[in-house]
């Protein structure tokens, strides 16, 4: 979470790792403007509004990607099937994470800035049409009627003929989600040319819901071990070397959210940001988004470890701004996410004598599950 300098065109923020990770450090209060002689001070009601903006911004995609995780983890669509990280995965994240972050220091000290971030905008262009498509397909289905004409299409390309003929890509879709698309591709090309802020904050709560939504982890050891291995990246990065803080004043993409601080003086032009990075949404959304899973498990009709975590994350993101307020200096905001988000969930097993079957519970991936039933059908029918 940061402030940033007021820029042309986008207040860029950013991060490392490849997808969502890497931005979570956070700037003081009253950072120099480019080309401006004089310092910005916001006023206590401009950085209350967008500190609070932000906090609500970020719990809406944890909250609503967490639900529809449910769902997912019960799909046998092959589009909505969730990517499932291992605990190897997750030992690997970080190293994978500074190698990213360092690489893109790299490119903005031998490289054009102007070209690389042409070059980016374009590519989350793709996906951010791609993932708000997709995050607003549900609410389609529910506004159009059962009447409305839904005709199916496949979209499918194939390689070589006869029996060795391969799948490359085999779509289908239908006329909502035409209509996604297409509302999707205007916000794109709003982005694309103003990189209006309101632009990118709809295409980073896309990526923050779907990350959340799609991204599981097998179980909670899992969680702990990614969490833990970011925590250690964000604090060297931030603390250790000016690395991040280099990427992210070079960086334009939107994997940030953003609200201005002179929102009261400048309406939607304003251009003095205050910035929460993604990673600091969704590594704990994903971690988040277990627990809820786990409650589901217990059958209880009781969804006390979701809203434990729910609770600490609102807690370390309010500590993080405090701190950041009062020692005006960058922060890394999973130094302060991680233990609460860990530790709040324990503390509550530990209470109701839940911890080791917590520690116990383990997701299996839907086509590991779709697998075994089919095994057990050809045993059943072989008997």
């Amino acid at each position: 979470m940061s402030e940033a300098e007021p820029a042309p065109a986008s207040a860029s923020e950013a991060a490392a790792a490849a997808i969502l990770d890497a931005l979570n450090t956070t700037d003081s209060n009253g950072t120099e403007v480019l080309n401006a002689t004089a310092k910005f001070v916001a006023t206590p009601e401009g950085t209350a509004l967008a500190y609070g903006s932000l906090v609500f911004m970020a719990l809406l995609p944890i909250f609503f990607g967490a639900l529809r995780s449910v769902d997912c983890s019960k799909s046998k669509n092959a589009a909505d099937m969730p990517e499932t990280i291992t605990s190897r995965d997750a030992a690997r994240f970080p190293i994978i994470a500074s190698c990213t972050l360092f690489g893109l220091y790299l490119f903005f000290k031998v490289f054009s800035q102007e070209y690389i971030n042409l070059l980016l905008s374009v590519y989350f262009f793709v996906l951010g049409v791609l993932a708000l498509s997709h995050t607003m397909s549900p609410l389609i289905s529910r506004i159009f009627p059962d009447s409305f004409p839904n005709k199916q299409f496949q979209l499918l390309f194939t390689q070589g003929s006869g029996e060795s003929k391969e799948e490359i890509v085999n779509y289908e879709f239908d006329n909502k989600n035409l209509i996604c698309l297409v509302v999707s591709s205007v916000v794109g090309v709003w982005y694309l040319l103003k990189k209006h802020w309101i632009a990118n904050n709809l295409f980073g709560l896309a990526f923050a819901l779907n990350g959340v939504e799609l991204l599981h982890l097998n179980n909670v050891s899992t969680g702990c071990i990614l969490l833990g291995g970011l925590f250690v990246y964000d604090v060297f990065w931030v603390f250790g070397t000016n690395v991040m803080v280099t990427v992210a004043k070079s960086f334009e993409a939107p994997i940030k959210l953003v609200f201005p601080q002179d929102l009261l003086e400048k309406g939607l032009q304003a251009n003095n940001f205050a910035m929460l990075g993604l990673g600091d949404i969704v590594i704990p959304g994903i971690f988040i988004a277990l627990l809820l899973r786990f409650d589901v498990s217990l059958k209880k009709n009781s969804r006390t470890y979701f809203y434990s975590s729910f609770l600490a994350y609102i807690f370390g993101l309010g500590l993080t701004i405090f701190v950041m307020h009062t020692f005006k200096h960058a922060q890394p905001a999973l130094l302060y996410l991680v233990p609460a988000c860990i530790g709040f969930p324990v503390i509550v097993a530990l209470i109701k004598g839940e911890l080791t079957e917590m520690f116990r519970y383990e997701e299996t991936p839907p086509e590991e599950e779709e697998a075994k039933d089919e095994g057990s059908e050809s045993q059943k029918k072989d008997q």
